[in-house]
Order: structure tokens, then sequence, then C-alpha cells
């Protein structure tokens, strides 16, 4: 199958494809060259060059290239570059570390869960990209969702809530973590930005005095109080549930 996005009725086909090449079983070819790799080995090749190039770089060329077989060797056991995305997603995402006993409450729980999801994005940027849109997700992944809702057990909000927590809980880890991105190794990026724009400010300040002020503030604010915006959205998400929770309770 060729590389690229799929649409209409052919995405409940391509959904089950995906589907069975994550869950399984496998379909085992009955004639043709013996099985030379595994699904396994194919999304730690393509994990590499994403890690290494960025997502962009990965295809099913590039892929077979790295495992030292042709694309059409590949393409026996993926049917293209889509499914591929999906099995190097399960691969890069680290199963969570057990969680500790006695366990947290469920505030504990998330801000634990939130915390590893911000240090996976930050190991595979590239996973910011390919985690978009409607999608089949593998065990791994599914697993992180299940630990997410699961935190939530014994709260009086309904299923659909819960699921909305932890997708609340992602984007704000995804919007740091790509702030984080764009920003590069040590942040000079951002700086040399807040820098520029303190000088536009400091021309510019009277028409957005509030602004002006407010970036004053955290320009000449102690280091430690400076950048706090993944602690203050963090704790306002689960602020908000809390309140939620104490309501229906």
């Amino acid at each position: 199958m060729a590389e690229g996005t799929r649409n209409g009725d052919s995405g409940e086909a391509h959904h089950a494809a995906t589907a069975r090449l994550l869950w399984g079983p496998q379909p085992q070819p009955a004639r043709g060259p013996r099985r030379t790799l595994d699904l396994a080995r194919i999304a730690r090749a393509g994990v590499t060059v994403a890690d290494a190039e960025g997502l962009a770089a990965v295809s099913m060329q590039r892929v077979a290239s790295q495992l030292d077989v042709t694309k059409m060797a590949l393409y026996r056991y993926v049917p293209g570059k889509a499914e591929l995305i999906a099995l190097m997603v399960d691969a890069a995402l680290a199963p969570l570390p057990p969680e500790d006993e006695p366990r947290p409450d469920w505030r504990g729980q998330l801000a634990a869960w939130a915390q590893h999801l911000l240090h996976g994005f930050g190991r595979h940027p590239w996973l910011l990209d390919a985690t978009v849109g409607p999608r089949m997700m593998g065990p791994v992944e599914l697993a992180w969702l299940e630990r997410a809702v699961a935190a939530l057990d014994g709260t009086p909000l309904t299923g659909a809530e819960r699921l909305d927590a932890a997708v609340l809980l992602t984007g704000h880890v995804r919007t740091l973590a790509q702030q984080g991105a764009a920003a590069g190794p040590g942040g000079g990026a951002e700086d040399r930005l807040h820098a520029v724009l303190g000088e536009v400010l400091r021309d510019h300040g009277d028409r957005f005095p509030a602004v002006t002020a407010a970036f004053h503030a955290a320009a000449t604010a102690p280091a430690a109080a400076r950048d706090q915006a993944w602690e203050f959205g963090l704790h306002r998400i689960l602020d908000g549930l809390e309140t939620l929770i104490a309501e229906r309770s």
C-alpha cells in the first residue's frame, strides 16, 4: 500500500489493519520467502530514525535501508507508513513504572502520570507529531490511558469525564513539551525571544500596560519563580477536578 493518509470509506479498513498489527494475531503468509524480520525490530528501526532525524525522515524506504532489506520486503510486514508510525509510537512509549505502595490519592497519581508523559515526549519529541488525530492505540499507549482513568476510580466522575480528564492533562503536557522542543537544548532560543520581546515592550508598553507589567514582574522575579507554567497549569487542572469531585460528593 502506498505511503500517505487515508480517508473516506477506507478509514475503517485502515484502523482494522493497524489494530491487527498492534494487537495481533499477525497473519502469516503461506507462500513466499522465509520471514527474517519481526514487528518489534521494525518499530525499533523506525524509532532510531525518528530520534535522530525527526518524524519527517521516516519512510518505508528509509526504515528498510536501516534494516538492510528492500522496501518491498518491508511491505511484507507493514502495509504502509501510517501503520509503521503506529508501531513506533507503542515502541517509544516506555511502560509506566509500577505504582507506589500504598497508592497515592487520585491527585498524586495523575500528577505523577503527567510528569512521566512529559518525560516521554522529551525523550522522543517526534511523538508530538505522531500522536495527533484519530488513530488506533497499541497495548502500551492504552495502558497509559488505563492508568490515568483508573486513578479516578471511586470518584463521582462519569466515565466520559474521566476520559476527558485524561485528555485535558495530556493537552497540558503536549503544550509544555512543544514549548520545550521549540526552545531546544538549554532553552537558549526562548531566552533570546524573551529578550527581544522585552525590548519591544519597552518601546510599546504604553499600548499593552497589563502585559508589560506582568512581563516585567516575571522577568524580575527570583529564578525559581520565573517559569512555573508546568506546575501552575497542572495544579489548576487538578484543582478544577477536585472542585467538581467535591461538588458531586
